[in-house]
């Protein structure tokens, strides 16, 4: 199965044509103000008409309320909703769009039961843990810690880059993998050579036996 691939933390229209050029299969927009990678309303909305069909716009949000996200959907072609907070199982579903849900890898989580917790989502968004900060660390986590059972419905996050991701998608062979500072030149603004060498780290990573 091909592993598809997420550039979270676009910023520029240039970024997500540049994602989509070398294959990128999804373009992430962060709604989190206090996030250094946070997208603007109307700047999202104009990278989201510059995407092809079939690429998939996500828009990410943390703890944010409905107000703010129904705002967000009415203005930007949003096809997937990421929510990267506390947010339970009931307030996901009420928005409109087919979502995800990203869950921090604390040391005491069980996989299987936010699983089973989270029925509703179209896949889970692993990353590492850091207190007090929802995603973004550039940290890794120990990936033998995901169960095989569960590698269809996961994406793969955190401190992922052109250097390990082969690695991780042999290992893991998760659904997808997302990325964000490990291929950027610096926050928010995103590296196009950086992110084709992911790419094709990504592709080597699936030829492994």
């Amino acid at each position: 199965m091909r592993t598809r691939v997420k550039i979270c933390g676009i910023t520029r229209v240039e970024d997500a044509e540049a994602a989509v050029e070398v294959g990128a299969d999804a373009i992430g927009l962060v709604f989190y103000p206090p996030s250094p990678r946070h997208v603007e309303v109307t700047r999202a909305a104009e990278i989201a008409r510059c995407l092809p069909p079939f690429v998939t716009t996500v828009g990410l949000f943390v703890n944010a309320d409905a107000e703010t996200i129904a705002e967000v959907v009415g203005q930007v072609q949003i096809d997937l909703i990421q929510f990267h907070g506390n947010e339970c199982p009931d307030y996901c579903v009420g928005h409109g769009r087919p979502w995800i849900r990203a869950l921090r890898m604390k040391d005491d989580i069980d996989l299987g039961a936010e699983a089973a917790r989270f029925t509703g989502a179209r896949g889970l968004l692993l990353d590492a843990y850091r207190p007090g900060v929802p995603g973004g660390t550039g940290e890794t986590f120990d990936w033998s810690r995901i169960p095989q059972v569960l590698a269809g419905r996961i994406v793969l996050a955190g401190g992922l880059d052109p250097d390990n991701v082969a690695q991780a998608v042999r290992q893991v062979r998760p659904f997808g993998v997302d990325v964000s500072g490990g291929v950027e030149a610096e926050p928010g603004i995103k590296d196009k050579h950086k992110i084709a060498r992911f790419i094709e780290a990504v592709r080597r990573g699936e030829q492994a036996k």
